[in-house]
């Protein structure tokens, strides 16, 4: 991992990144990806290598050798910014979320004295909210958002 670090900032990138290291109210990973950069910066004088830059930071040097990288490729943005990760999108989205919440807070179907998570579930495939959710997903929102179905 003794791969040459070339990233050189300008004065108006430079001043960028310490605000936004300074401030501290960006994302860890924001802020950690900013540090690096400014700790490789080949226009100051004392400039750290990749083993320094990650024992100081507590990183990995391939992070290190990722984030310099990216910055010299693709410029300040495309280093800082986390790229999307693969995988399936949440089926369940802050408007099902919403319409879940409300349903559970409306009254229930004649006859029952409460909303049960699968009837919640059966409900909101029968309003084809969402075309299948499983009666578990309905409890994990319910108590994230912690809705009481019984008050």
């Amino acid at each position: 991992m003794s791969q040459k670090l070339f990233v050189r900032l300008s004065d108006e990138d430079r001043a960028a990144l310490e605000k936004m290291t300074r401030a501290g109210t960006g994302k860890a990973r924001q802020i950690t990806r900013a540090r690096i950069v400014l700790m490789a910066d080949r226009n100051q004088t004392a400039f750290k290598t990749q083993a320094q830059i990650a024992d100081a930071l507590g990183i990995s040097p391939t992070t290190v050798c990722r984030v310099c990288r990216r910055f010299a490729e693709q410029g300040r943005e495309a280093a800082l910014v986390e790229r999307p990760r693969p995988g399936q999108k949440p089926k369940i989205t802050g408007e099902v979320e919403a319409r879940l919440v409300t349903l559970a807070c409306s009254n229930p179907p004649e006859g029952k004295s409460r909303w049960t998570v699968r009837l919640l579930r059966d409900e909101l495939v029968r309003l084809e909210v969402i075309p299948d959710i499983s009666h578990v997903a309905v409890h994990q929102v319910l108590k994230k958002t912690n809705s009481s179905r019984g008050a």
